[in-house]
């Protein structure tokens, strides 16, 4: 019965993780859009800051208030680096690349972020990988390489892959420093997503306070932003830091890499792009790797 409940925890774990890796994406479509009006920084610090806000009435209408104010101080700096790391160095990065890169070229960089948190976690969680999830973060990398290659940056585009890449490895980072606070299961979820969220979002306004100044913004641009705030991230990644309870971190990092999928098939749904052959074949492989790494492979791990 204990292996049955396990099994069901797991599944549902995964099918949360796929449903957050879906608004993701969609925030990808939502954010070009919005970046025409909205520029980078201020931008990511509005939408983190306007969900800290709604968690924060969340929190008090749960009566966890209290809970927050008694952390231990142990726990505050783990707190503040994730929300530095996950929400201003990750996020913030993500706009960044944005505004200067492609979609399909801000997310091949993104997508390499299973590598980088697979010796992650061998190195600070001892999670070792098993043999067949090796095999599907092979396969999940080179269907990214034959979707997204050959890489044609356009002129200027330096300082779009200089964030890219930050963002890349902040976000690998983030997955396991997140695992590590997730599992210790000393505060839940939402007070976790909340406190981080607040330290990035004021990080995030103060850099674009300094750097880009105050936008004037239209209607449009605020209902963009209440959407990516109170759906693609209030709710988005409480839930995400939920599944974290249960998911390894590499296991979280390649459904999020799910989003190497999701993404262009959105853009060519809402922004009319077009799929050749080759990123047919990438995709495929992709979704091949991805199975491989959550069901195939993970069945070959003794229990712990």
């Amino acid at each position: 019965m204990a292996a049955k409940a396990t099994s069901s925890a797991q599944l549902r774990a995964v099918f949360q993780a796929l449903l957050v890796t879906f608004l993701w994406s969609t925030s990808w479509v939502i954010i070009k859009i919005g970046l025409d009006e909205i520029p980078p920084l201020i931008f990511a610090g509005l939408r983190y800051g306007l969900a800290f806000i709604f968690l924060l009435l969340v929190v008090i209408r749960r009566g966890e208030l209290p809970l927050a104010i008694n952390i231990s101080g142990s726990m505050w700096p783990l707190l503040v680096l994730l929300g530095i790391v996950y929400y201003a160095l990750t996020q913030g990065a993500q706009f960044l690349s944005l505004a200067y890169l492609p979609a399909v070229t801000a997310n091949l960089v993104i997508g390499f972020t299973p590598v980088v948190v697979a010796f992650l976690g061998i190195l600070f969680l001892a999670e070792k990988p098993t043999f067949g999830q090796w095999v599907g973060i092979v396969l999940a990398v080179l269907g990214i390489l034959v979707y997204f290659g050959p890489i044609d940056l356009p002129a200027g585009a330096v300082l779009g892959l200089t964030a890219a890449l930050v963002g890349m490895i902040a976000n690998a980072v983030s997955s396991i420093l997140g695992r590590a606070i997730n599992r210790l299961k000393v505060l839940s979820p939402l007070l976790v997503t909340t406190i981080s969220m607040g330290v990035g979002a004021l990080a995030l306004l103060i850099a674009g306070m300094v750097i880009e100044g105050w936008p004037s913004l239209t209607r449009g641009s605020w209902l963009i932003i209440g959407w990516l705030s109170l759906i693609n991230t209030a709710f988005a990644f409480t839930l995400w830091n939920q599944t974290l309870r249960t998911l390894s971190a590499m296991e979280s990092s390649i459904i999020n890499n799910s989003m190497a999928v999701q993404i262009p098939i959105l853009a060519v749904i809402f922004l009319g792009e077009r799929l050749s052959i080759q990123e047919l074949i990438g995709l495929i492989i992709v979704i091949v790797g991805v199975f491989v790494v959550q069901f195939i492979g993970r069945q070959a791990t003794p229990q712990r």
